[in-house]
């Protein structure tokens, strides 16, 4: 079960919200030092003690991350800050 769970909503094209979920990558990559790679609609990510999906459908964006013992203390802001981000990329 993941410890993390955001559903966000849009009215982007594949295009743009495949755009937006590589964003959303990118700025995990850069604050959580995760790896990325696209599965068809579906986006991995992992590192140690973090892994999880970024799913795109045509309205929504599903974004599932579990966290390890050391982060799962951490996880509120983290949740925090990531919706934040997916809300200003996918424009919610």
């Amino acid at each position: 079960m993941a410890d993390i769970s955001i559903t966000q909503k849009h009215k982007l094209s594949h295009k743009k919200a495949k755009a937006a979920a590589q964003k959303v990558a990118d700025q995990l990559a850069e604050e959580y030092g995760v790896s990325a790679d696209w599965d068809g609609n579906v986006l991995n990510f992992k590192r140690s003690g973090v892994s999880g999906t970024l799913e795109l459908s045509a309205h929504e964006a599903q974004l599932d991350m579990t966290l390890g013992f050391m982060l799962k203390a951490f996880s509120s802001t983290i949740e925090e800050h990531v919706h934040k981000n997916m809300k200003k990329v996918f424009g919610g």
